[in-house]
């Protein structure tokens, strides 16, 4: 056999009759390993070594070490959507891995998954009787962590982005009537909570958002509300406050003045427009008690 050049990698036959190629190759940290094949017949080998020396030589690392997929499921939880994601995100991830994937998946070798892995995985969960969303849920979280193990070359596709999730019917959200508005809140007059109701119907705003307000948003002087944060309960972290959905979630929101001759000051608010559907052009609005701060 002739001699290779330094760089060259080497091919020699085993005593069991298998060949075998050997070369040094990139890791993901820059530095360098011998890295070794198999195969039945000498150009089998040869093959798979000129594909090995091509991507040393063009500064592209190779996935030398056997990652499962609860193995990177891990390392990416803890060091990239810990850091970068907010809390909500992050369990959302690590209950969709815990409860859906992991225990189907998790010991698969993350270079041998398949799309057909992730088209049988999300097909059981359908005929398990779970809804189309949640299904697009876990097959985006996959998704999602397949990219990053991309972006390490650990792989070189994403199987999970060949695979179609099941599209779900978006139903038009049917708004209360003015009518209908009015009835909920007449009916919720003594309950302890009947100001946040007539907020939320008011100004529509998330739930996370109403149960977040404090006296310090809103300044009663100038007549102002501010969204400045929501509140979620987490599994294992309990009340987690944090920034509101996105920076257009943060809205200021113009009070009218205070009534003059009343009897209790009281601050109104102006109901958005889909609540106007009885009387085109009118400016129905809520009365709250006005409190001072605590």
């Amino acid at each position: 056999m002739n001699q290779r050049a330094n760089g060259e990698g080497s091919i020699y036959r085993r005593a069991d009759g298998r060949w075998t190629a050997a070369c040094y190759v990139l890791r993901p940290d820059g530095s360098r390993v011998r890295h070794a094949v198999y195969g039945k017949t000498r150009k089998n080998v040869a093959d798979q070594l000129a594909v090995l020396i091509a991507k040393t030589k063009a500064g592209l690392p190779l996935a030398v070490e056997s990652w499962t997929l609860e193995r990177f499921a891990e390392h990416w939880l803890k060091h990239v959507v810990g850091p970068r994601l907010r809390p909500s995100t992050r369990s959302s991830y690590r209950e969709t891995l815990r409860l859906h994937v992991l225990p189907t998946l998790g010991r698969t070798n993350l270079r041998a998954l398949t799309p057909t892995h992730v088209r049988t995985l999300l097909a059981n969960k359908a005929a398990d009787g779970l809804g189309a969303r949640s299904i697009q849920i876990i097959h985006s979280t996959l998704r999602t962590m397949l990219s990053e193990a991309m972006r390490e070359e650990l792989i070189e596709r994403n199987v999970a982005a060949v695979v179609r999730p099941p599209s779900v019917e978006r139903v038009e959200v049917q708004p209360w009537s003015t009518e209908e508005a009015s009835r909920f809140l007449a009916a919720s007059a003594d309950h302890r909570l009947h100001a946040l109701f007539a907020v939320g119907v008011a100004l529509g705003l998330r739930k996370g958002e109403l149960l977040a307000l404090r006296w310090d948003d809103v300044d009663l002087e100038s007549g102002v509300l501010h969204v400045r944060q929501n509140v979620q309960r987490l599994p294992e972290m309990g009340l987690v406050f944090g920034p509101p959905k996105s920076s257009k979630s943060r809205p200021q929101f113009r009070f009218l003045q205070p009534r003059r001759g009343c009897s209790e000051p009281t601050a109104q608010v102006r109901l958005p427009k889909p609540l106007r559907l009885d009387r085109p052009g009118s400016t129905p609005a809520w009365s709250l008690p006005r409190r001072s701060a605590r």
